[in-house]
């Protein structure tokens, strides 16, 4: 039985795979586990590894260091890929007042972690550890303890004590947002469910309108577009009990009816401009597309091909040259609006209308080969954390700071995951992974970091948490929770008037808490709190990932 103590008990390289292996396994079983239908996830892989580590189990510290650091790596990379086609955009029109309110919880956090840091005389890194696990967020503290090092590499010790206080203030962490959520509930939600006027929807909604604007009688859908500042398709148009796909030059008659594709908050304003809306519901379920006429089809058909791959939508002149209509172009399970201005993306899926072989032959040009999309594109992922770890190297001066800082293992790469998902495509080159593989990187790696992590900091957590310092740190953990939350929560309520379904979303993406979100989307109706923590998580993770460092930088 000599191999099976050396496979579980000696610190060898295997051993090091067999344990992490196994920590992450009953991490993700435990995560299963619910207590009053709120769950830790994934984080059980962390207190495994804490258990595992607290019960004398010892890994081969070359490898804990590398599993760590590559996770890491590989969690924001993903990240940046995936949160990077929508990181800029969000900070545009409507998501800007979203993203500042955001951004005022993460810098009172961070300034509750400074005056909690001179007031009670517990270290800086150590209150940046009670920090990233009372925002949940372990990238933050990857990022921490690699700043943390790079000041001082004798610094292990502190590293350690950063991943205890992180782990002693997460489950609060969770908890105390959706508290938050519940406290805000009863104060600002009215009990009947009507909601103060909100931020525009910008959900796209189809609805059917009858001409009956004598201003409009006449004139050709391209002048009629002048008269508003609002983006709209009209996808088909009944006259005379026949349907047809109408062109720019099309002319707009008495008691034509129209199927357009907007945003929902414009509904109102295209009803004032061409006159009446019917009362059919065109958003439900189970639409035969087919069916409404005899000769026009409806295919959803998706860009596959590189050459397309960040082109403008208007520049194609499909419509013109083929006769059909593209009504919504759907990228990552998000529904946009097909404006001519739209870049597209490897992976965008197209609804087209049209004639079957002019379809078919727009299909050919955008490619339409899911096979091809079902291979990774890995050589831009290595490329990218290769570029990302050049950046979180490059030292950078900064005024005022003796030693020049560096983005390290976490910054680098996220910044570099963040622009090559938003721009990548524009010069050709193709970023897109499905979001399964996107998943896959992202919870291989952030599941292997916990499990590291865990490991390496278990050996003390029981006898922290046990002491009066282990308790002071779960008092101060859960304000750091739930004040920053509570305070920007009723100031965007109260003097921003922003709707509770919004607010509450928001507070769940700036704290970057999916398990608050699923709470939050039970208390309303719809999927506003999801649109809104879309909205605010990217920049807030870039911020939570960056402002962990520069706050030991500047402070330490």
């Amino acid at each position: 039985m000599n191999w099976l103590h050396e496979a579980f008990l000696e610190p060898t390289k295997i051993q090091a795979i067999i344990i992490i292996s196994l920590v992450s396994a009953i991490g993700l079983y435990l995560g299963r586990i619910k207590v009053f239908n709120i769950s830790l996830g994934i984080t059980f892989v962390f207190f495994a590894g804490i258990l595992a580590g607290h019960f004398g189990i010892v890994v081969n510290p070359d490898m804990l260091q590398f599993v760590q650091s590559f996770g890491l790596v590989l969690f924001v990379y993903a990240l940046g890929l995936q949160v990077g086609p929508g990181f800029f955009s969000s900070l545009k029109k409507g998501g800007v007042a979203m993203n500042m309110m955001g951004l005022g919880v993460i810098l009172l956090g961070l300034l509750m972690t400074l005056i909690l840091h001179w007031t009670t005389g517990i270290s800086l890194p150590n209150m940046i550890g009670l920090l990233c696990g009372a925002v949940t967020n372990t990238p933050a503290l990857g990022a921490a303890q690699q700043a943390l090092l790079q000041i001082n590499p004798d610094s292990n010790n502190e590293v350690m004590d950063m991943a205890l206080a992180c782990a002693v203030t997460y489950p609060l962490g969770v908890v105390g947002v959706i508290l938050a959520i519940i406290l805000l509930k009863g104060l600002f939600l009215d009990k009947q469910g009507q909601e103060q006027k909100g931020p525009r929807d910008n959900t796209t909604y189809i609805a059917e309108f009858q001409v009956s604007n004598p201003a409009i009688y006449g004139k050709s859908i391209k002048d009629i577009m002048k008269l508003t500042n609002k983006h709209f398709v009209i996808s088909r148009i009944w006259r005379n009990g026949k349907v047809s796909i109408p062109t720019s030059d099309t002319l707009l008659n008495e008691h034509d009816h129209l199927l357009i594709i907007s945003v929902k908050s414009d509904v109102e304003n295209i009803k004032t401009l061409f006159g009446e809306q019917e009362n059919v519901d065109w958003n439900k379920e189970g639409i035969d597309w087919n069916a409404i006429d005899s000769q026009l089809i409806s295919r959803r058909i998706v860009v596959s091909r590189s050459k397309i791959n960040g082109v403008k939508l208007g520049s194609l002149r499909l419509r013109n040259l083929y006769g059909i209509n593209i009504t919504r172009v759907n990228r990552a399970g998000i529904d946009l609006l097909a404006s001519p201005d739209l870049h597209l993306q490897i992976g965008d899926r197209l609804t087209i209308v049209g004639e079957a072989n002019s379809v078919n032959t727009v299909g050919k040009i955008l490619g339409d080969e899911i096979k091809r999309l079902n291979n990774p594109n890995l050589l831009s992922v290595f490329i990218g954390i290769s570029l990302g770890l050049l950046l979180g190297a490059l030292p950078i001066s900064i005024p005022g700071i003796s030693m020049p800082i560096k983005l390290g293992l976490a910054g680098g790469p996220i910044i570099i995951g963040i622009l090559m998902g938003a721009f990548g495509p524009r010069f050709h080159l193709t970023t897109y992974t499905t979001m399964s593989a996107n998943l896959m990187l992202r919870q291989l790696g952030i599941i292997i970091y916990l499990a590291g992590l865990g490991i390496e900091s278990g050996a003390n957590f029981f006898e922290t948490v046990f002491r009066a310092e282990g308790l002071l740190w779960i008092g101060l953990g859960f304000l750091l929770t739930i004040v920053p939350v509570l305070i920007v929560g009723y100031i965007a309520s109260q003097f921003l008037k922003l709707d509770y379904a919004h607010n509450v979303g928001m507070l769940c993406g700036c704290m970057a808490n999916p398990m608050a979100l699923n709470y939050a989307n039970t208390t309303v109706e719809g999927d506003s709190p999801s649109v809104a923590y879309a909205t605010v998580y990217p920049f807030s993770m870039f911020i939570r990932v960056i402002s962990a460092q520069l706050l030991l930088m500047f402070f330490l």
